[in-house]
């Protein structure tokens, strides 16, 4: 029986149908990531699954005395308390009920019980564990604490709760890399199940076991991680428009035939009458799929050649070194990453670089002619009460770019906000639409330098990949601080590291992708451990992870040489005599599905089974080549 079950939902604001006669099913142990556009109503879904909102129509099924716990894209946590505090507030059920037996309140055999379902006499333990496993102090005030770090907090108040179900709204946002590969951890080791919201392709790949996709009001269930989403996606999409290319086809011609008049008998008129009523209703209330923001990114006048060079540059403040002899020289075209955790000083480098803060030794250097615009993660610059098309361009209705003026609500359609929501107030915007807007207004004027800090955070995956093909065609110079790996590994040429752990205020450039960086740092850890005597019985291997672990995902050690090989066993043999009819028959029930779906009949007449079919027929593409691999294996 499934833990949760939602049932014929609907939810919708004005005429926009967020949920559409949607289905939902949670089994045990599962961990689902659900995708889906800013604005589709994917938050509103999770708050409906917790029981804090109520859909329009439906119902919602909970299996008795399952605990669900909610964790916000911002945790309500109170500022005057202290980490445990907070986190003790995840066992507030518990401490009320040992108050109340302490005092001979009620039912005491009742009590009792349930105190201990809720495994809560020793509650304290289990929060001062859950706080020493998170690395936190538990004396520390939450309003000390950076974006990351109240997430954590949050986190813990969560699972010193112990529940079965638990629902993660954008866990990802403002946590550095280190704490994401720490999360990705914590979430494959839980053993209840799983809903998270989440743009990070990354962190879906490495805890999803299915994406579900929240597309026109529909959800749509994938099974596999999102690699495997995307590939049964492509599939989707292209049925999908061959179906609706066959339907719009029937409709031409029956829109052809009533307009020459009708011939035929009049039974049979009437029946071809009543179709084309039919036809006309269902293509009205066809919801295509979604436009993509349109980006154009105006490069300016261009800088000169150098755009920045440091010579053991260092700052501090007090005793706290954040740069430390650091060398670098950045020119015109440059995609810089900076990599690190939270505090280790990622936005002084920067300033430093762009000319914006003086370093307290060391030569610092910029170039000439440099037009400097800022995307910033904390979004200071919204101005809540303007209006869209005033925060675009104020005081005027025309925007320029690229030297070709344009209408600021033509503009703001690029960006997939309609006309008539250009007089709205930023304040109404979701955080996603606002993200949408700041990049809007940033691509609006021309600069040859681009300084995006954390711009993937409440950013949707269509947008995201469009924004990576943007910066990768873009002529001007780029530094990216990020800690989506999979958006830094596709815009970035070079990376600024924090090595801190090594020496305080320790940077180093590497060439490539974060993925290069890895290699090549443990590459260099293996060197210097290899000129080091043993002098204890951690192995190599176990170092380099330990030097990484504060910084990001490891690379798995080299494999083992080769074993020689040998005679097959009885069991194995069987296994290899028995893959090529194995094999043959997948291609079969395939070319089945395939002749079954290729005249696009049962796309209308049963969507839902073609749909069925077409994730069939891309799963026999993952077995099939599941037994090629064995069958070499074996070989």
């Amino acid at each position: 029986m499934a833990l949760i079950s939602l049932q014929n939902a609907q939810l919708a604001f004005g005429h926009v149908a967020l949920l559409d006669h949607t289905d939902f099913s949670l089994e045990s142990g599962e961990r689902v990531g659900l995708i889906g556009r800013n604005g589709t109503g994917k938050s509103s879904m999770l708050k409906i699954i917790a029981g804090l909102e109520k859909p329009d129509d439906g119902d919602l099924n909970v299996q008795g005395g399952v605990r669900i716990v909610y964790v916000a894209q911002e945790p309500p946590l109170d500022g005057d308390a202290t980490i445990f505090e907070a986190v003790s507030a995840g066992v507030a059920r518990a401490k009320e009920l040992i108050d109340q037996y302490s005092t001979g309140e009620g039912d005491l055999d009742a009590l009792q019980a349930e105190i201990e379902h809720l495994d809560g006499w020793n509650w304290e333990q289990r929060v001062g564990e859950t706080i020493e496993r998170l690395s936190l102090n538990p004396e520390t005030h939450i309003n000390k604490l950076s974006g990351g770090m109240k997430k954590r907090v949050a986190l813990a108040q969560a699972l010193v709760a112990r529940p079965e179900v638990l629902l993660l709204d954008e866990p990802t946002n403002h946590l550095d890399l280190s704490s994401i590969i720490w999360l990705q951890e914590l979430l494959s080791g839980f053993e209840g199940a799983v809903v998270t919201i989440s743009h990070d392709r990354a962190f879906l790949d490495a805890v999803c076991t299915r994406i579900v996709e929240l597309d026109r009001g529909i959800l749509r269930s994938y099974p596999g991680n999102f690699e495997a989403y995307v590939t049964q996606k492509a599939d989707q999409l292209a049925m999908e428009e061959v179906m609706n290319a066959k339907f719009d086809k029937v409709l031409a011609q029956e829109e052809i035939w009533i307009r020459q008049g009708v011939k035929a008998r009049r039974t049979r008129a009437t029946a071809r009458i009543t179709r084309l009523e039919e036809l006309r209703s269902a293509h009205a209330a066809r919801r295509n799929v979604q436009g993509r923001v349109k980006l154009e990114l105006d490069a300016g006048e261009r800088s000169g050649k150098l755009v920045a060079e440091l010579e053991d540059a260092c700052k501090a403040y007090g005793e706290k070194v954040l740069v430390k002899d650091f060398t670098t020289t950045i020119v015109r075209g440059d995609k810089v990453a900076l990599l690190g955790p939270n505090g280790a000083g990622k936005t002084t480098l920067l300033k430093m670089i762009l000319g914006e803060l003086a370093a307290d030794t060391g030569k610092v250097k910029q170039g000439a002619n440099m037009q400097i615009a800022y995307f910033d993660q904390m979004r200071d610059a919204l101005n809540l009460e303007a209006t869209l098309e005033d925060f675009i361009s104020p005081g005027s209705e025309w925007v320029e770019i690229n030297g070709q003026k344009r209408h600021v609500k033509s503009y703001l359609t690029d960006f997939l906000f309609s006309p008539a929501r250009a007089g709205s107030p930023v304040k109404s915007l979701s955080g996603g639409e606002r993200s949408r807007l700041l990049l809007a207004r940033l691509f609006a004027r021309p600069a040859n330098v681009l300084v995006l800090d954390e711009p993937t955070n409440d950013l949707d995956i269509d947008t995201l990949e469009l924004l990576e093909e943007l910066l990768q065609d873009y002529a001007g110079t780029v530094f990216l601080v990020s800690h989506d790996r999979a958006f830094v590994d596709h815009v970035a040429t070079s990376i600024i590291a924090w090595e801190g752990d090594e020496s305080p205020g320790q940077w180093r450039e590497y060439e490539g992708s974060v993925q290069d960086w890895i290699t090549q740092r443990e590459r260099a850890q293996r060197m210097r451990d290899a000129k080091k005597p043993s002098q204890s019985s951690t192995s190599p291997a176990e170092n380099v992870r330990e030097q990484l672990s504060n910084s990001e995902q490891i690379v798995s050690t080299p494999a083992a040489p080769a074993k020689k090989a040998r005679k097959l066993s009885f069991k194995e043999q069987r296994e290899f005599d028995a893959l090529p009819a194995q094999m043959a028959a997948l291609e079969t029930e395939q070319a089945s599905i395939q002749k079954r779906l290729q005249d696009g009949s049962l796309y209308a007449n049963d969507p839902a089974l073609a749909t069925q079919l077409a994730q069939r027929s891309a799963a026999i593409d993952d077995e099939l080549l599941i037994c090629l691999e064995r069958q070499e294996a074996l070989s």
